[in-house]
């Protein structure tokens, strides 16, 4: 039996990453079968790609509304900050994040026309891509919009701000509002985001008290209202979708903080919720690479090998996928890359011989007197961090955990 952590070692932290590292798994998983897996040609006695579809669309109303609800969360205390001190690590950041690697992908998937996603085709398509229609990295878009929305609403009370969210995610999911590509994910998740802002305590008081029971019970609750939804055709019934959508969220957090107990598993979870950055940016290039050059090659395949392909290649490509992921994340800061994954950091030089100094007595061989010397005083832990390369001190960035 796999030994538990006590929750003082585990940690509010721990099942927040957990929660984060399972999310950026499904999302990956989610792309591997509809992007790649069901456009190849399956000639099988048995639907197994069906079976895949299906599973993954049971978690749409997981995925992403629990990867915000934490994102709120982490995003609480910056909320409560001066726009000085946030509009750099919690919106330039993202906004440029969002505009790198869409550059990347459109150099990518510009020469991979066959690969089932949205992308850039004409420089008009570039212009509403990059401002009001985001690709699938419109989820680095969405943090620095929805943390503008929160830093600017965080005065008036919680119904005042939520309820509003959640008729636009309700309209949203609805089809009542115009919304090409990614942008009714933009409209629909804005309401998890403040949730995790607004409402932290409480979720933090549900993380700290759910059970095994407790996460069986919103898991049961969960499958039975998707299957009622799907039998009743409900999906665009205003109300149903993010309603739904926040019982996943409580399945999620209370699933996550039963993960925690599992030693070994929770630790790979969470370094994954460490880094769920480089596999967003980095795994839909790798995707569309991997599928240009592997997909008629299952198509072609003999039955017994699609057969071996069909049940194993949906979880062994997203294994695969992460861990290139993360191996590319590690090496990029050696080959100067760090770049990639976050704003590069100012520099703002400080001469030393301008701060104020305090005079130290220094005593010397054969001298009856005590000379002085001047030393500067350091107003602060930044100043004691000197560049060799450049003088004054480097600049530090709160970044963010997102």
């Amino acid at each position: 039996m796999p030994r538990s952590i006590r929750p003082a070692v585990a940690g509010r932290r721990q099942w927040i990453d957990v929660a984060k590292g399972v999310c950026i798994l499904l999302v990956v998983l989610w792309h591997v079968i509809m992007k790649h897996y069901l456009q190849v040609g399956w000639r099988l006695p048995v639907p197994l790609p069906g079976v895949w579809g299906t599973f993954g669309e049971q978690l749409l109303p997981l995925r992403m509304p629990v990867f915000f609800t934490i994102s709120g969360m982490l995003a609480a205390g910056a909320v409560t900050r001066s726009w000085a001190q946030t509009r750099r690590s919690r919106i330039t950041k993202f906004l440029y994040l969002y505009a790198l690697w869409f550059a990347v992908h459109t150099a990518v998937l510009w020469n991979l026309p066959g690969f089932d996603t949205l992308a850039a085709r004409s420089v008009a398509d570039i212009a509403e891509q990059l401002t009001v229609t985001p690709t699938n990295l419109w989820y680095l878009m969405a943090l620095a919009v929805y943390f503008t929305i929160a830093r600017s609403t965080r005065a008036l009370p919680a119904v005042v701000v939520l309820m509003p969210a959640f008729v636009l995610s309700a309209v949203a999911a609805s089809g009542m509002l115009a919304a090409p590509g990614n942008r009714g994910q933009l409209y629909q998740n804005l309401l998890f985001f403040l949730a995790g802002v607004r409402l932290k305590p409480w979720i933090d008081r549900w993380a700290q008290t759910a059970t095994l029971r407790t996460f069986g019970v919103c898991v049961a609750a969960y499958l039975v209202t998707v299957a009622v939804m799907r039998v009743a055709g409900a999906q665009r019934w205003p109300g149903v979708w993010p309603l739904i959508s926040g019982l996943a969220v409580a399945a999620g957090v209370a699933g996550a903080t039963q993960l925690v107990r599992l030693r070994r598993l929770s630790n790979a979870l969470a370094g994954l919720g460490r880094n769920t950055l480089p596999i967003y940016v980095i795994h839909m290039p790798l995707l569309a690479i991997i599928d240009a050059v592997l997909r008629d090659v299952f198509s072609g395949a003999g039955p017994a090998a699609q057969l071996v392909l069909a049940a194993v290649l949906p979880v062994a490509l997203t294994a695969l996928l992460v861990l290139v992921c993360v191996r590319l994340h590690r090496w990029a800061p050696a080959v100067g890359g760090a770049w990639l994954f976050t704003l590069p950091q100012r520099r703002v030089p400080v001469a030393v011989h301008e701060q104020p100094t305090v005079e130290l007595p220094v005593l010397r061989p054969g001298q009856d007197t005590l000379p002085t010397m001047q030393l500067p005083i350091l107003r602060s832990a930044h100043d004691a961090t000197v560049d060799l390369r450049a003088p004054g001190p480097r600049g530090s960035d709160d970044g963010g955990r997102y």
